[in-house]
């Protein structure tokens, strides 16, 4: 009965519940619900001073009523993988509550031979999962207790891969019942992060870093997997969670092969924001952006 630790909390985000309960409660009521209800979602994982009021406008068009299972599929900072882990922990702990992990869930996706299991250690020093788990406990209040998680932390893949994990996943995306969460920051653009493309046409280098995230999200918008990894490859975008949208692109591209099955989807980017405009390549900078997809 393992817990993980809110280790991050106290210096990502405040491990007060009730600053941080007015906090995520003062960003929400800044959204409206426009674009609901999300069956899954992209938002961000830094600091909430820098990507807080971002994410919102993604958990915002989340209906509670009709959750019970939320996978969060985060990409690994700190550890080399070249496939997905698992968690081995039953619950994780937030400043609210702590949230149970599905084991039956957990325990299928094990049976099928592609995932290992993630060390505590690892568990808990990895940011990309535990930043959504206070903003999934806040817009699920109403149903305390009665939802799962089901942490996936997403590794380096091969396009052979993400659609493995497609195919893995696409039953669970296809449940109404289900939401993914898609936890992933844009480019990180200047000398710490070793890169500094840009597009000579815009005068200033924050806004050819906006033109170039949205080129990227374009592909995603389209639901356009191949599209999406072949942007990869030409501009080498600093995405850090570009393999787990990898894996949600190509559970789309999984669902599109069922007959008879697969239901409408569109998605939609709501919010874009950049934690600094960059005016000199001294500057550093990185991008957040929002969206949500719906099915019917």
């Amino acid at each position: 009965m393992a817990t993980r630790r809110a280790k991050h909390a106290g210096s990502w985000y405040s491990y007060n519940a009730r600053e941080l309960n007015e906090q995520l409660q003062g960003w929400l009521s800044d959204v409206n619900t426009v674009y609901g209800p999300a069956r899954a979602i992209i938002a961000p994982h830094a600091g909430y001073v820098y990507c807080g009021s971002c994410g919102a406008y993604a958990y915002k068009q989340v209906d509670p009523a009709r959750v019970k299972r939320v996978f969060i599929l985060g990409p690994s900072h700190h550890v080399n993988l070249n496939g997905c882990d698992l968690t081995g922990c039953s619950y994780y702990s937030t400043p609210f509550y702590d949230l149970e992990v599905d084991k039956a869930v957990n325990d299928e996706l094990w049976r099928t031979g592609h995932f290992d299991r993630m060390t505590k250690s690892t568990d808990e020093n990895e940011h990309s999962i535990e930043l959504h788990l206070p903003y999934i406990a806040k817009v699920m209040e109403s149903k305390r207790d009665q939802f799962t998680i089901v942490p996936v932390l997403v590794g380096t893949l091969s396009p052979e891969k993400e659609r493995i994990y497609g195919e893995i996943f696409s039953k669970y995306l296809l449940n109404p019942e289900n939401l993914f969460v898609i936890s992933s920051d844009f480019c990180h653009w200047g000398k710490r992060f070793r890169y500094h493309y840009r597009d000579s046409k815009y005068h200033h280098i924050y806004q050819s870093i906006e033109a170039l995230d949205r080129k990227g999200m374009d592909h995603i918008e389209r639901l356009d997997a191949a599209g999406f990894s072949s942007y990869i490859e030409k501009y080498s975008n600093t995405i850090c969670g570009r393999y787990p949208i990898g894996v949600f692109l190509s559970t789309i591209r999984e669902l599109k092969k069922l007959n008879g099955l697969t239901p409408k989807m569109s998605f939609n980017f709501l919010k874009y924001s950049q934690s600094n405009q960059c005016m000199t390549t001294d500057d550093t900078s990185v991008s957040y952006a929002a969206g949500v997809l719906l099915m019917s």
